[in-house]
């Protein structure tokens, strides 16, 4: 059969299955239609779930119909090989020009350890500068300057050192440690990825357990990991069973921007790292009413949502305005909303492809401990979907435990729109009567009952109502003391209130910088059509680490002056520039600076001594006009701002035939 026939007929597959899950989509909606109008029944029910996994089984081979088609007619190419040699590009283009570099390089590194050349820094620089506009400065926020070590304390009473786990398994003769979980899904996905024809019952199958796999106990993923045969990445060697390893321990607690520290084995280069920074926002809000007065700037907003109901059902994301989201409470309320399109605003500004970026809600399951709603910003890119920002509700949960571990009063006090009659607790201790039965212990049980919660005092009226005596406790050292009715008077009276105290929720959005710039390299890279061979990086003016360069076409005193007076006339405008007056041609000049990222170019030729005009190049399009000395400055400025266009560039002034690029 020659490639024709072969591309009919794969044609003819696909709209075979184009037709199948057409037909299985309407069996779905009549069957629900039918138990809408006639009753819910077991057999109703049960016809709907086997319908739904038809319909399933029916999209899966509709999608590999379509992946073999498309790569027998010479479409994009999914596959690893192709994202290995992808990632391979930009990794090498990355440590070429020095955007990072292993650390302790000389002395053979430290895997997971990595310094930042100057065009790595410059762009964490911008992307940090640009964090702090985007949110610190339009969100009138406050910042602070908080330790990288936190007590041991403190992360008890957070629940950190209690909660904050992962399952490790370690390898048995290098005694490297990795997260178990992630092993198992590599491990599947690749299984999946490597055979497309794979029995449609078993690919359900490695489907169900990679979307259950947060679930798994100990003992369960321990014997996962051995049915597989999964051995440790680097060297082969088997794998110890499945441990707690408790996260916290060995790392601080964050705020603002701070670097963390991690203990467990890096895999995947700059994603998976043993240091990190995080830009963390900590947004108080009412407890009762999680509305958000600029939540109508970003109700419109329509992205990628990959919610609860989709991941265990269609596995497929939705395409939702965040009004609609809030509005069917599939986002929790509209600050936890606001705040997620708003980190969408904030990476695709970056530079995030939109099409390869969605937003994950939490299943039940993998909910971090004081979370009531939490979303994360998911980025695709060679190692596959990475989860870049959390965006958790926190309740009250945090304050709360701080202020009963410290007991310090960490709520804030809420006026009343007009008085209110409310029924308060009441304890007045008789300190003469507890003075003089306890002595100097006296104050320590003064100050146990004045911090009696309700119920604790409650509990207490009734044993003192009771026997007339009751014992309590001390928790600071254990001592007890019996107290008598008249020491203690604990009643619920009415007041009349102008207001209340109360503890704030939290809304935290967490950016992992490091994964963030990442991302926004793979989705810069780029190869051009005519040399496969000159890569270069589409940044956006706002990330880019050099903004112009300045070239003398060829080495010449004159030239190289015009050049200097135009880089400084840059400086002074606080754009990052730099001068080449090396005697490459200019064609390698305009590569090399490509390769940066550095969107504009402007060269002095000799013509610039005759009529005080030089070439301005846009690094993309590698177009080019001619412009006054006088004007390019303030162009490239309003350029880099975003408040002038290249298409308006092009239209404002003579293009430049490109003799070389």
């Amino acid at each position: 059969m020659g490639m024709a026939e072969d591309l009919t007929a794969l044609r003819a597959a696909v709209e075979a299955d184009q037709e199948d899950v057409a037909r299985a989509g309407d069996t779905v909606r009549e069957l629900k239609a039918r138990l809408a109008t006639e009753g819910a029944s077991a057999a109703g029910k049960a016809a709907i779930d086997e319908a739904i996994e038809q319909l399933k089984r029916c999209k899966i081979r509709l999608e590999e119909s379509m992946k073999q088609y498309t790569l027998k007619s010479g479409g994009a190419k999914g596959d690893s090989a192709n994202r290995e040699a992808f990632n391979e590009a930009v990794n090498n283009a990355l440590r070429r020009r020095l955007f990072y570099i292993p650390a302790f390089e000389i002395y053979g590194g430290v895997a997971g350890l990595y310094d930042y050349g100057p065009p790595g820094c410059a762009v964490k620089t911008n992307v940090l500068r640009f964090w702090r506009q985007h949110f610190v400065l339009e969100e009138n926020m406050l910042e602070v300057d908080c330790p990288s070590v936190t007590p041991r304390v403190v992360l008890q009473a957070s629940g950190h050192v209690e909660k904050f786990t992962d399952l490790m398994v370690k390898d048995v003769v290098k005694h490297t440690c990795y997260r178990a979980d992630h092993l198992l899904k590599d491990h599947i996905e690749k299984l999946i990825e490597k055979d497309p024809l794979m029995d449609l019952k078993r690919k359900d199958e490695l489907k169900t357990i990679l979307v259950r796999v947060d679930e798994l106990t100990e003992k369960e993923l321990g014997s996962q990991i051995k049915a597989f045969g999964i051995k440790a990445p680097e060297t082969g060697n088997d794998l110890s069973d499945p441990y707690a390893f408790n996260l916290m321990l060995d790392k601080p607690s964050a705020t603002r921007y701070v670097t963390v520290y991690m203990a467990i084995s890096p895999r995947a280069g700059l994603l998976r790292v043993r240091e990190f920074t995080l830009a963390e926002i900590e947004h108080f809000v009412h407890p009762d009413n999680k509305s958000h007065p600029k939540f109508a700037n970003v109700a419109d907003l329509k992205f990628q949502l990959y919610p609860r109901a989709e991941q265990l059902g269609p596995k497929e994301t939705v395409i939702i305005s965040l009004g609609d989201a809030v509005k069917t409470g599939t986002i929790n309320n509209e600050t936890l909303g606001y705040f997620i399109g708003r980190t969408y605003l904030f990476l695709t500004e970056l530079g995030i492809d939109k099409a390869k970026l969605r937003f994950r809600q939490h299943l039940q399951h993998e909910m971090a401990h004081y979370a009531t709603d939490c979303w994360d910003a998911e980025i695709e890119c060679t190692y596959g979907w990475v989860e870049c920002v959390g965006i958790a509700d926190r309740s009250a949960y945090d304050l709360t435990s701080h202020a009963d571990a410290s007991k310090k009063d960490l709520s804030v006090y809420e006026p009343f729109d007009t008085p209110r009659e409310v029924e308060v607790l009441s304890v007045v201790p008789n300190k003469k009567e507890i003075g003089k039965a306890f002595k100097k212990e006296g104050k320590l049980v003064e100050s146990y009952l004045e911090s009696l919660k309700e119920e604790e005092a409650m509990d207490l009226k009734l044993k003192l109502d009771a026997a007339g005596r009751a014992v309590i406790k001390l928790c600071t050292n254990n001592q007890q003391f019996e107290l008598v009715s008249s020491m203690v008077r604990i009643a619920k009276e009415k007041k009349i209130q102008k207001g209340r105290n109360i503890v704030p929720a939290v809304i935290e959005p967490s950016f992992g910088i490091g994964r963030i710039i990442y991302c926004m390299y793979e989705h810069s890279f780029g190869v051009r059509k005519d040399d496969e061979q000159r890569t270069f990086f589409k940044f956006l003016p706002l990330v880019a680490p050099i903004k112009c360069t300045v070239f003398p076409l060829v080495q010449d005193k004159k030239l190289e002056t015009v050049a200097m007076n135009i880089a400084a006339g840059l400086t002074a405008t606080s754009l990052s520039n730099k001068v080449d007056v090396t005697g490459n041609t200019i064609g390698k000049r305009y590569a090399r600076t490509d390769e940066l990222g550095v969107p504009f170019a402007i060269t002095v030729d000799f013509q610039s001594l005759q009529d005080n005009t030089v070439t301005l190049r846009e690094r993309d399009s590698c177009n080019q006009v001619r412009i006054s000395v006088n004007d390019v400055v303030g162009v490239v400025k309003r350029l880099c701002e975003n408040s002038l266009s290249w298409v308006e560039v092009l239209g404002q002034y003579p293009s430049v035939e490109r003799a070389a690029v």
